[in-house]
């Protein structure tokens, strides 16, 4: 048996971290979970998630997608802080930022610019639509993409307007796939010497996400009478029933039967064996036909019961469910906080707050103690005397 590093998997990785918002702070974030330096840097009035901090409660985001990281602040319009910029990125590993495409380029200190001083220098970039299609310009808030990408097209119910994710799907599903394309670069670096510019669009990291949906399009082209595309707290495509969001006494609790088990363990919990040999619900198929009174019986029975005494019925029959929990509960949620993904924080600006950490983990490595995000400009003259630069903002 080969013995196994406790070392971080990304000890000694430096990474200048001119990311913005949500979409390139979790990328670096999950990098600086991985014990990778993470340097931050922000303009001389900090960025704009750290600025939403004046909106009560709108600091917190700050803190989640910041801690682990050193904080510097610098003026890109200026030449000493370009200057200091091209100084940082001599000895780093990774930069990235997810300005509009061109901006870094009209600073003058683009990808070409950077990597002709660290020609080991990895270049990571998002942008809500890529820098190279017709898109290229477009505006690229969370919502925004979500409108263009076909998410608020898929998201509500048939009969009403379309409407928005709750969570900030794009960003997210974004820096994700930064990350890894960020983690594939150096794998490559390693193995090649080669350092390569990379990109990530927050509109292409979400269409994958549409599968469900572009499997019932996709079956119905042609069809006049095709089901919408908003199918509610339904399964996306329409191809399972029971799936649903159905009423507790007390709340709602989700429930899908994904096979004729399922429906079986489903219709005993609920003290209606007849159903498991009942012809108008006898396959998956005929279940999908019926679907509103498969709905309209499950209804009928969660309704009479809290939600978490229906929970655990359904969990000692073997049936997929899960109550509809409140924000609250889900920030004190004990498998979460059990595993280490959430922990109490003591933050020095915003009091006792709950942060997550990363949900890679790594075997035979310790999670890294997370550090509460830094004020801003904390670290500059610290980073900056430690390469001989003058510190400036």
């Amino acid at each position: 048996m080969t013995s196994q590093s406790s070392a971080q998997p990304l000890a000694g990785i430096t990474v200048v971290d001119l990311s913005q918002i949500y979409n390139g702070p979790y990328a670096t974030f999950l990098m600086a979970a991985a014990g990778a330096r993470v340097i931050k840097i922000e303009p001389p009035g900090g960025e704009p998630l750290r600025r939403r901090g004046v909106v009560g409660g709108a600091a917190l985001p700050f803190a989640m997608l910041n801690g682990c990281k050193e904080s510097v602040a610098l003026d890109l319009k200026s030449e000493a802080g370009r200057g200091a910029l091209k100084r940082l990125v001599r000895d780093a590993d990774v930069i990235v930022e997810n300005f509009s495409p061109g901006t870094m380029e009209r600073l003058g200190v683009g990808a070409e610019t950077l990597r002709a001083l660290n020609p080991r220098l990895i270049y990571a970039s998002s942008s809500g639509f890529g820098r190279d299609g017709p898109y290229k310009s477009y505006p690229a808030m969370d919502l925004t993409v979500q409108a263009m990408a076909g998410i608020m097209e898929t998201t509500g119910f048939s009969d009403r307007p379309p409407v928005k994710a709750g969570p900030a799907l794009c960003d997210f599903f974004a820096g994700i796939h930064l990350y890894g394309a960020i983690a594939t670069a150096l794998y490559e670096r390693e193995r090649t010497g080669v350092a390569r510019r990379l990109e990530v669009s927050m509109q292409d990291a979400v269409y994958p996400s549409l599968s469900s949906s572009l499997g019932m399009h996709w079956g119905n082209t042609g069809n006049a009478e095709a089901p919408p595309p908003r199918t509610g707290n339904r399964h996306g495509g329409l191809a399972e029933s029971p799936y649903n969001v159905y009423p507790a006494s007390d709340g709602y609790i989700a429930i899908i039967c994904v096979g004729d088990i399922h429906w079986a363990n489903l219709a005993r919990a609920m003290g209606r064996p007849e159903l498991i040999t009942d012809e108008r619900f006898a396959s998956l198929k005929k279940r999908v036909e019926a679907m509103d009174e498969v709905d309209a019986i499950v209804s009928g029975w969660t309704s009479r019961l809290p939600k978490l005494e229906s929970f655990e019925t359904l969990m000692a029959n073997k049936v997929p469910c899960a109550p509809v929990r409140t924000l609250d509960e889900v920030i004190n949620d004990p498998n979460m906080h059990a595993r280490g993904a959430l922990q109490w924080q003591d933050h020095p600006e915003l009091g006792r707050i709950v942060v997550m950490h990363s949900p890679l983990r790594y075997e035979g490595v310790d999670q890294l103690p997370l550090r509460p995000s830094r004020a801003l400009g904390q670290d500059t003259e610290e980073v900056l005397s430690a390469l001989n630069v003058e510190s400036t903002a």
